[in-house]
């Protein structure tokens, strides 16, 4: 009986079966056409670059203009040039815009590769000079945030920014490894001759 069900059930169709629609997506009714909609990863990704793109351009805004409690560019500069950066007011100028204008660029979801490169430079440069030597923690002084912004930073760039954002309808839009390397590969560079100089 069971051999003889098996034996004799239908054929499969050989025609392929059509792919589910995206779930970003919805049809129209009444044309038929298919538009683009916003969904919870959307919002979710909106507000991580929000959050996490503001909070680092105030703390850029610190460094450079002395707001939100900051100590300004006078005394950043001092303290760069103690941590060996010449002259240390430039270094200091750099930082600052690296975290203002890359926190900013993340925000709005503006040049989002090069936005997360300019926070992971400032962050390897943090762990190289001033939290590297304490380990991990951030109560030991230890590179745990430094290397929390990085991580973000980089996988923005790899995500994408998301459907809320001004990349929207751009190339590096949509995220990937080729943004994420950029990402990864200038913040590493530019690191890289920031501590040789």
């Amino acid at each position: 009986m069971l051999t003889n069900r098996i034996l004799n059930r239908p054929a499969r169709s050989t025609e392929p079966e059509p792919e589910p629609e995206p779930v970003a997506h919805r049809a129209d009714t009444v044309t038929g056409s298919t538009t683009a909609t916003t969904t919870a990863a959307d919002f979710g990704l909106l507000l991580i670059r929000l959050t996490f793109g503001l909070l680092m351009t105030a703390h850029g805004a610190q460094k450079i203009f002395g707001l939100f409690g900051g100590r300004g560019l006078t005394v950043t500069g001092k303290g760069f040039a103690a941590l060996g950066y010449h002259p240390g007011k430039l270094f200091a100028t750099i930082g600052g815009l690296s975290e203002l204008l890359g926190g900013l660029g993340l925000a709005l979801g503006l040049l989002t590769p090069l936005a997360a490169a300019a926070l992971i430079v400032v962050m390897i440069n943090a762990m190289t000079t001033v939290t590297g030597a304490h380990g991990l923690w951030e109560t030991d002084g230890g590179v745990e945030y430094s290397v929390c912004i990085a991580v973000v930073a980089l996988a923005l760039a790899a995500i994408g920014p998301g459907r809320l954002a001004a990349d929207r309808y751009l190339p590096w839009g949509a995220g990937g490894w080729k943004e994420a390397a950029f990402a990864l590969g200038l913040g590493g560079l530019a690191a890289v001759i920031t501590l040789a100089l």
